[in-house]
């Protein structure tokens, strides 16, 4: 960090009443920030934050009312934390307002971006799960610039293509559909690499909306149940069934959900990544344990974030409503950020000012290997070289 850093903590609250920290690093000056964010971790001491000072900046690094709680995470409601960060930087003086989305991050700035880019009687009045939003309320202010780094879809989207569909039963982790099972000698699996049948990896993805759906379900029957037992006690029920299904706030697990075909058989949209996904390289522990995307959720939270076909925060559904110059930046051995994914984002794009690079690295920038240079330290210096010319100072 540079020696004439100024760094302060603030405690913001969202047009909804929540309360939201973020951290402001400046030298003094500045006319633009560059804001980081993840919709499930707080990103205080990421790798971008000394690259973007150095190009002139201020950056702004702010935690969601979720960050680590993925529980409770609904984008819609962080989305409005994200709306309270970027009113306070526009309060503050700032001229130049650039999102910079980092992994998960992306797909929340983008979902941010198309309802700043809204006006507001057309914005997202409520979650999937039917909670009202205010978004309509909140300042919205318009971003400038957009950067993406190693956006993957979005959370639902990585789940979905991560999901083992093998699973016949929600309540059993150890069930399994032979046809579908991945990791069987059968269906092409081998530890030092599968190869799977074109009509296999077809079955699978469709396997895996399947699923999807069939969750989806479950956690509206979850919603419906509460709302209809709430609906009971305004009515004047007294028992206490029906007060205490008022008041139940379910919670389910996901079990499996680390088997994304390609981060086993390298030949599928093949890049430099190694074999086995962000969690390790034994599928037969990485898809059993408690480390992996969606563990548990409730109805809520799977709906708004981890369903791949419910939730609104994509980068590829929101890309056509971005209208401001946008930069995009994959590494090449991202193990769950592939090719052609981010060619259809940048295609679905809205913006005519829009480019992509590509860097050696993995999915956080480190190198492939030893004595090359940090694809942390690249990221820098492309992100600075693409902003030169556009960045207020």
């Amino acid at each position: 960090m540079p020696g004439d850093l100024v760094s302060t903590v603030h405690t913001l609250t969202t047009a909804d009443g929540a309360n939201v920290t973020g951290y402001l690093y400046r030298r003094g000056g500045e006319k633009a920030v560059c804001c980081l964010m993840h919709p499930r971790e707080i990103l205080a001491t990421h790798y971008l934050v000394p690259e973007l000072l150095e190009a002139g900046a201020a950056v702004w690094v702010q935690g969601s009312r979720a960050a680590g709680n993925d529980l409770r995470l609904e984008h819609e409601l962080a989305v409005l934390d994200v709306d309270a960060g970027t009113a306070f930087l526009r309060d503050c003086g700032y001229d130049q307002i650039v999102l910079v989305g980092n992994s998960g991050g992306g797909g929340l700035f983008a979902y941010y971006a198309e309802q700043a880019n809204l006006a507001s009687e057309a914005r997202e009045t409520s979650t999937p799960a039917g909670r009202r939003v205010k978004l309509a309320e909140a300042p919205m202010v318009r971003p400038d610039l957009m950067v993406f780094v190693a956006p993957h879809p979005g959370q639902g989207i990585l789940l979905m293509n991560s999901l083992d569909p093998s699973v016949t039963d929600e309540r059993d982790p150890l069930s399994i559909d032979p046809a579908l099972f991945p990791f069987s000698a059968s269906n092409g699996y081998a530890s030092d690499g599968a190869r799977y049948a074109p009509d296999f990896i077809a079955a699978y993805r469709a396997a895996q909306k399947a699923r999807v759906a069939r969750i989806d379900e479950t956690a509206r029957q979850m919603v419906r149940l509460r709302m209809e037992a709430r609906k009971s006690v305004k009515a004047g029920a007294s028992d206490p069934a029906a007060q205490l299904a008022a008041g139940w706030q379910h919670i389910f697990e996901v079990p499996r959900t680390d088997a994304d075909l390609r981060n086993w058989d390298l030949s599928i949209d093949p890049t430099d990544r190694s074999l086995g996904s962000l969690w390790g390289r034994d599928p037969f522990k990485t898809n059993m344990n408690g480390v992996g995307f969606g563990k548990v959720c409730t109805p809520e939270s799977w709906l708004s974030t981890w369903s791949g076909l419910t939730s609104k925060a994509s980068v590829l559904r929101c890309a056509p409503a971005i209208d401001q110059p946008s930069f995009v930046l994959r590494y090449t051995a991202d193990a769950c950020v592939f090719p052609e994914e981010l060619d259809s984002i940048v295609d679905a794009l809205g913006t005519t000012d829009k480019s992509c690079v590509a860097l050696r690295g993995t999915h956080h920038g480190q190198p492939l290997a030893a004595g090359e240079p940090s694809g942390q330290i690249l990221a820098g210096e492309a992100i600075r070289g693409w902003l030169k010319n556009r960045l207020l100072t």
